[in-house]
């Protein structure tokens, strides 16, 4: 398997097809609204896996009730949640799907394709249920779980092998070392600029308003995107970073994510001034 989903990762050949699939999403989901909904911005965690939790457990469920006597209704119940919640947990999936590398896209490709196998089964076994061929809708319903269980093994291998949607910045706080750091003199900070700096070897970006300072970590929680290019806006009364690769938006008064397709917040270090130096240490 995990010599498979290397090849699937360098198969520059379904990028005929995500590359089609891509420009298709997003000019669906247009709406910038729309895209932090589905990204779960408003969550502070990815929405799409939340979602699939549904999905998973209502087709698990009904698995095990399809073992048992006399539990015929309950299963189809199980089998009529888990198919209808499918659908808006796809939705989000390639919401995500659409703001991936190349790479994590062709994987993902994979993993929405063992999952429409495992929607059409689960279709197909409801529509067996309802119309009392119980028989065939257990054996459909097993063969979806199969296909879903495929799908969720590549999903796995998305996020944990190849770090979609996960906070691929936090890891740098472990490259800092205890206590305080000085970075930078005070009196040389301009104010309201991006100023780009490191702590022990992690680079972060700096941005004072008046007397207060933020020390952001510079890699986009994203996809590593360079922060300390991006530029200042003000959204809400907030001063904001917005990343130059994908739009991620994040607060510089406290690190909050404001526009996705990050759904993490980006991590500030706690400051101080000693003798017009200005310091940083970890959370």
């Amino acid at each position: 398997m995990r010599e498979l989903l290397t090849k699937i990762e360098q198969n520059s050949r379904l990028d005929r097809f995500g590359d089609r699939l891509q420009r298709a999403v997003q000019g669906t989901l247009r709406g910038q609204r729309v895209r932090d909904l589905l990204h779960g911005v408003w969550l502070g965690h990815p929405l799409h896996p939340a979602m699939v939790q549904v999905t998973v457990g209502s087709w698990m469920s009904a698995a095990v009730l399809d073992l048992l006597p006399g539990q015929r209704r309950a299963a189809t119940a199980l089998i009529a949640v888990g198919t209808a919640s499918a659908v808006p947990s796809a939705v989000a999936g390639l919401n995500d799907w659409a703001a991936l590398a190349r790479d994590q896209r062709r994987v993902g490709l994979v993993h929405a394709a063992s999952n429409s196998v495992a929607l059409v089964l689960y279709g197909g076994s409801l529509a067996a249920r309802m119309s009392g061929r119980h028989g065939l809708g257990r054996t459909l319903g097993f063969l979806g779980l199969s296909a879903a269980s495929a799908g969720a093994y590549i999903g796995g291998h998305l996020a944990y092998k190849q770090g979609a949607q996960v906070n691929v910045s936090v890891s740098d706080l472990h490259l800092i070392s205890e206590g305080w750091h000085a970075i930078a003199e005070m009196d040389s900070l301009p104010q309201r600029e991006l100023v780009t700096r490191k702590v022990d070897e992690v680079s972060v970006i700096l941005y004072r308003h008046g007397d207060d300072v933020t020390v952001m970590l510079e890699r986009c929680p994203h996809q590593s995107g360079p922060l300390g290019e991006g530029e200042v806006r003000e959204i809400d009364g907030h001063a904001c970073v917005v990343c130059p690769w994908h739009g991620s938006t994040f607060r510089l008064n406290g690190g909050e994510v404001v526009h996705g397709p990050s759904s993490n917040d980006q991590q500030i270090l706690p400051t101080r001034v000693v003798n017009g130096k200005l310091e940083a240490r970890l959370p």
